[in-house]
């Protein structure tokens, strides 16, 4: 249906913020949560009190027919009311205005920062009125900085909290802040010149509550204007304009876009679906985004492309149909990655893998000889997913290849010709994509970044139980907390013969007490004092764990070296090392891409 043309309506904060308080205006629950940080929200602050434009809003008139379940905004009391208005773009900035009237944040206060009342000498310093944002953290079970709530403090460093501001009679609150600014200033009858210092005292009184009273009328009767689509507008229609209308600095996203469409076509809220899920299964969110790992993975549940094209183009209302599937494969994947040592987002190779997993689990049964049969093969597409270049680009479109030839695979599908697929119709088992050769692995950078290779030389030792050097503790999601990437030969030992010693094959996951205590100790002083710990067989477990050989670790005595000696030996020791750690680490590469299980003894 085609709509009236609407003109802009204006209206002033203080009837905003009634409308808010009554609960006559919520946001309907498809709207996402709070976004702006308080940059913006200060931002917001300072436009407001200069009287500057702010843009536009928009609302949907409700009637009789509520057409979208609705939610109050953050922190507005639930008044049970009737609800006459669904505010459908501006809730960053009308939440941010309700919450700043109340300073209810918990670690930002807000202020309007006002020139001349600033005495103290400090970095704060504008040239105007403006808002100003003082971050707090805890300390002792007190709130810090202790100034921001001692109005005296706050009024010397010219700062006015911005809840002074809050339309309504709160003349009560206002005095009693006032009079708490000035309580400095306060003076005894027996002070010498007692009537010009009274003088002096309720001027600069009268100065302050003028500049407050000029402040809360320039809040007031601050003009946001609004458009108003009529409550006859179809629930299809509003949503469409909500999409498209959303002047928000904080462009939608494509996970808000396909909430509103869920929320229209189904009434479903994925927001409570997703709450859910992450509830029921925590462990889900280690690995990516729990938002983009939903939309992934439906994608691929319709034979889409995991991208957002796919994602767009997707049934919405099979994707709701098709929840309870969705979160026993996302369930799956995060049993599987656990199983084979992967732990988190941060030490995941790629996160290409992780809806065509989800989405095959969804095809494996529960049990039975099916089941290892295809999570074998779901262990050899996974390695070699990250130890050959099929996911270096374009990783949505070849995901979707390989999911889409596997699904076949584990549905045990037909080709045209009437002969099954097998393995190496997938394109990630052809022959166009090679398992990483050793010599390749020698010049693999540091694995803390987004480096696909570096990544998985250290997801073979995560396999392997990655223990500790020092305190023997097995590698563990919680364990992970506490580690650091270690140079095995020390950076500063490497770096004075000029040796790049950023190399995955370098590092090591320790605990941070581990890699201080190691410091720039040379690998054959540290391995002699572990020995001294603990048995030798004890210590050398650990390294081989993290697929460390031991004689070629076991270097040093260079103290008695010459400079030109030592650094030619140290890159002799340190060179036998990598290459000998690349031998072992390809052996390991070669068993887990056939979905072998790895052990110690198969490459030592």
């Amino acid at each position: 249906m085609a709509l009236k043309s609407i003109k802009a309506t204006d209206r002033e904060l203080a009837e905003w913020f009634t409308k808010i308080k009554s609960g006559e205006m919520k946001l309907p629950r498809f709207q996402r949560y709070e976004a702006w940080d308080r940059k913006r929200i200060s931002s917001l602050l300072s436009v407001a009190v200069n009287n500057l434009p702010l843009g536009i809003t928009l609302i949907l008139n409700v009637g009789e027919e509520i057409k979208f379940i609705d939610r109050y905004l953050e922190t507005a009391p639930n008044t049970n009311g009737r609800v006459t208005e669904h505010l459908l773009d501006g809730q960053q900035r009308l939440t941010a205005f309700w919450r700043m009237m109340h300073n209810n944040y918990e670690w930002e206060t807000y202020f309007v920062y006002v020139p001349e009342f600033d005495k103290v000498d400090d970095s704060l310093h504008f040239d105007e009125i403006t808002g100003y944002c003082q971050t707090r953290w805890p300390n002792k079970d007190r709130k810090f900085p202790l100034w921001a709530d001692k109005p005296n403090e706050c009024f010397i460093r010219g700062l006015v909290p911005s809840n002074l501001l809050k339309p309504g009679d709160i003349q009560v609150e206002i005095d009693t802040w006032i009079d708490s600014a000035l309580q400095s200033d306060k003076i005894d009858e027996n002070d010498d010149g007692y009537p010009k210092i009274l003088r002096e005292y309720f001027a600069k009184k009268e100065i302050l509550k003028a500049k407050i009273v000029e402040l809360r009328e320039i809040i007031a009767h601050y003009n946001l204007p609004f458009l108003a689509l009529p409550e006859i507008t179809p629930k299809e229609t509003a949503l469409n304009v909500f999409i498209n209308m959303n002047t928000n600095s904080k462009p939608l996203s494509l996970y808000d876009i396909i909430v509103a469409e869920v929320e229209g076509r189904k009434g479903e809220s994925l927001h409570d679906l997703e709450n859910d899920l992450d509830v029921t299964h925590p462990k889900i969110k280690h690995y990516f985004d729990l938002s983009d790992l939903i939309l992934m993975t439906s994608a691929l549940l319709q034979d889409k492309i995991p991208n957002q094209r796919g994602m767009l183009d997707m049934n919405k209302s099979t994707m709701i149909e098709n929840w309870d599937n969705l979160v026993y494969g996302l369930k799956e994947m995060a049993i599987f990655l656990e199983s084979q040592g992967i732990y988190d987002k941060q030490r995941l190779p790629t996160n290409a893998v992780l809806a065509v997993i989800a989405s095959l689990y969804t095809l494996i049964p529960d049990s039975g000889d099916k089941r290892g049969a295809l999570e074998l093969i779901l262990k050899k597409y996974m390695w070699r997913a990250f130890f050959t270049e099929r996911y270096e680009n374009s990783t949505a479109s070849r995901a979707f290849g390989d999911h889409k030839i596997l699904k076949n695979i584990f549905n045990g599908s037909k080709k045209e010709n009437g002969t099954d697929y097998k393995l190496e119709d997938v394109p990630i088992f052809s022959n166009d994509y090679k398992i990483v050769e050793k010599e390749e692995l020698r010049v693999v950078k540091w694995p803390k970044g987004e480096n696909v290779l570096g990544r998985a030389i250290l997801a073979i030792s995560n396999y392997l139980g990655a223990y500790d050097f020092a305190d023997g503790q097995k590698v563990s999601r919680e364990h992970l907390q506490r580690r650091e990437y270690h140079h095995v030969f020390p950076d500063a030992l490497l770096k004075e013969a000029e040796i790049d010693s950023f190399l995955a094959l370098n590092c090591a996951l320790i605990t941070n007490t581990t890699n201080r205590t190691i410091g720039r100790k040379d690998p054959l002083t540290y391995l002699e004092e572990r020995y001294n710990w603990t048995s030798k067989d004890v210590v050398n477990h650990r390294l081989k764990s993290h697929v460390i050989p031991i004689d070629e670790l076991a270097n040093g005595g260079y103290e008695a070296l010459t400079e030109e000696e030592k650094n030619a030996k140290i890159k002799i020791d340190f060179e036998k090392f990598i290459d000998k750690r690349a031998s072992l680490v390809h052996k390991a590469i070669i068993i887990l891409c056939e979905g072998k299980q790895l052990e110690l003894n198969h490459i030592y």
